[in-house]
């Protein structure tokens, strides 16, 4: 028995080093396009300051109207909102432009034709998103609270940890949906891939709650991952909700994850054999 056993621990361990290499290979890329990194390090810096500020102003257009409390919540919603955009943007930029990052480094043909099984390259790279958004998300909000005063004592980040790691594995799956568009169309891919993100930026309640969208989009805002994604989070930081209380929210992130990364990997397979079919996979945007 111990005999059967270790082909398959080898098989494991040669798997596990397969998909890290991926992670190893796309940090030498970040390490190399540094200037790159740090352009969009500020770049959310000053975002996530600017929506932030917002809060702030509406206390002083109120004046005596608008309380210091209700003020503060603002503020904690709004750059819960931005940090949250700034870590999910980031997962989806790093996997949606799997294609793309082959293309611009000249080895889309050496990486999909390599004998390696697809789904350990995507989750490899989908392994290194998360990595680089949360170090990314880490930094802009070490920033961002040296200008804010926000009161933290009710937050459960326990449960916010437990959203975000569940959320994280459907909007990969949404991810790898949106990386099919580049190996699809290579002169207008890469720029589908930001309306998808400019499309869940929309509906899911960013910057803003839900609530005050019209009907129609209120009705696609459940069909977006990143709108439970928030509201756990806002429930975990700004009310204390516990793994318990976010049931809801987990549950349903849940079973996003269970139907879109099996799909997103089918629907990777068939685009992927589609290019290498029409010729498509080595052609330059």
């Amino acid at each position: 028995m111990t005999a059967s056993l270790a082909p398959q621990a080898a098989y494991r361990s040669g798997s596990l080093n397969l998909a890290m290499a991926f992670v190893e290979r796309q940090k030498n890329l970040w390490k190399r396009y540094w200037a790159w990194e740090l352009v969009w390090l500020v770049y959310g810096v000053v975002n996530t300051l600017a929506i932030t500020f917002i809060a702030e102003e509406v206390g002083r257009q109120g004046g005596q109207a608008t309380s210091a409390t209700e003020v503060q919540q603002l503020v904690l919603f709004l750059l819960i909102g931005t940090l949250a955009w700034a870590y999910l943007s980031a997962v989806i930029d790093d996997i949606g432009l799997v294609i793309s990052w082959e293309r611009w480094e000249g080895t889309i043909e050496h990486t999909l034709m390599a004998p390696v099984p697809r789904t350990l390259h995507l989750a490899g790279m989908c392994l290194f998103a998360v990595l680089h958004a949360t170090i990314r998300t880490l930094l802009i909000g070490g920033v961002a609270l040296t200008f804010f005063s926000v009161d933290f004592g009710k937050a459960d980040w326990l449960g916010a940890a437990a959203v975000l790691l569940v959320g994280s594995v459907s909007v990969a799956g949404l991810a790898v949906l949106a990386g099919v568009l580049p190996l699809m169309y290579p002169e207008r891919g890469s720029q589908m891939t930001f309306m998808v993100q400019a499309a869940i930026l929309l509906v899911s309640g960013v910057y803003y709650s839900v609530d005050v969208l019209p009907g129609w989009l209120q009705a696609l805002s459940h069909a977006s991952p990143a709108t439970y994604i928030l509201d756990g989070i806002r429930g975990a930081v700004q009310e204390g909700k516990g793994v318990t209380d976010l049931g809801r929210e987990l549950a349903l992130l849940a079973v996003f994850g269970v139907i879109l990364v099996p799909l997103s990997l089918l629907v990777f397979d068939m685009a992927e054999r589609w290019a290498k079919r029409t010729g498509k996979l080595k052609r330059m945007g």
